[in-house]
């Protein structure tokens, strides 16, 4: 891990024990989800390039050289929301190896204010992925419920269970066979176990309406996965029409690839207008977000469609629902009651 950044000199007090404070780091990395480790080692990596392209040090990171280097970032056209990402996970990598953070200094907070401030008044907002609402899974249901191709009725039943449940789309591939099970009624459950921001011994369990658990029974039947508990509830469909099971998920790319083909079956003409350009169709974002606008559309209280998909911020629900509660404020309920 030492190896990617370039190090002050750490035989020297107060820093002699970075070294086994990072290898500790290391060891325990199972405490984050795969996409922070993920993103870390992307952030440290790009950091580190930068400070060695210009003489700086990465670890410890001077407050200066933070604002240097996220300043960097946003005149490279990142996003503010990027930058912020940077400093968060530089921060994290401070602490984590018994440093203090370089972010507390307030060359770091000004900086950080700059490029935000600088990215509204751009224009620059916030990247959201196209909504697949409830009426697009209808239209679809309706073209694929009957169709004799597996691969459509893998899609069909993925695209249902991503709605109903509003879970990410790597929460969505490590679902297994045996993770369902049916209610007395007979509509299907989910054992979920865990997702990003529900970790707990407890378990998050998912149900299903009577059309969804139908099209996802169809999907396990006409693959044959009931008699596989251990294979991935949504499996690789080869081209010659057979199910291949494997010893790892589908990837995020073969998903994203299920609402590609949504999109063209649902007779969506090219691409929308280009969102930070991407989000230019459907994309595995875009189940999540319109299950949440469906829900505010029909006056489901904010903390209903928090637990429903798991957000823990409510301002980060609120960046997916923000134009369809807009019409909802007091003001336009103010004015309305007086101008009528």
């Amino acid at each position: 891990m030492t190896k990617l950044i370039p190090l002050a000199n750490l035989s020297n007090p107060p820093h002699a024990d970075i070294t086994e404070q990072l290898k500790q780091f290391v060891q325990d990395k199972e405490a984050f989800s795969p996409n922070t480790w993920r993103q870390l080692l992307s952030v440290m990596r790009i950091c580190s390039q930068w400070a060695e392209d210009n003489q700086r040090s990465f670890l410890p990171m001077a407050a200066d050289d933070l604002r240097d280097y996220l300043s960097f970032l946003a005149e490279s056209g990142r996003a503010s929301s990027t930058v912020s990402s940077h400093a968060a996970l530089i921060s994290m990598l401070h602490r984590n190896a018994g440093l203090p953070a370089p972010n507390h200094s307030p060359l770091v907070f000004r900086a950080m204010k700059k490029i935000n401030r600088v990215a509204v008044m751009k224009g620059e907002r916030a990247g959201q992925a196209v909504p697949f609402r409830l009426t697009d899974l209808l239209a679809l249901d309706e073209r694929w419920s009957r169709s004799l191709r597996l691969q459509e009725l893998r899609d069909l039943a993925f695209l249902h269970v991503a709605y109903a449940t509003l879970l990410r789309i790597s929460e969505l591939a490590r679902l297994r066979v045996r993770d369902v099970s049916h209610a007395t009624d007979g509509r299907v459950i989910l054992d979920v176990g865990w997702t990003k921001t529900v970790v707990q011994t407890g378990g998050l369990v998912k149900a299903l309406s009577s059309r969804s658990t139908q099209r996802l029974e169809a999907w396990i039947d006409a693959a044959g996965l009931a008699s596989q508990p251990d294979a991935y509830l949504f499996s690789a469909v080869h081209r010659s029409g057979r199910v291949v099971t494997a010893g790892a998920p589908m990837s995020t790319r073969a998903l994203e690839q299920i609402f590609s083909r949504a999109w063209s079956a649902a007779g969506n003409n090219g691409p929308v207008n280009a969102n930070k350009n991407r989000y230019t169709g459907w994309s595995g974002h875009s189940a999540r977000v319109g299950a949440a606008q469906d829900m505010a559309a029909k006056g489901y209280s904010i903390a209903q469609i928090m637990q429903e998909g798991t957000w823990k911020k409510p301002e980060t629900l609120m960046r997916y629902i923000r134009h369809v509660d807009a019409h909802k404020g007091a003001m336009v309920d103010f004015m309305e009651q007086h101008t009528d």
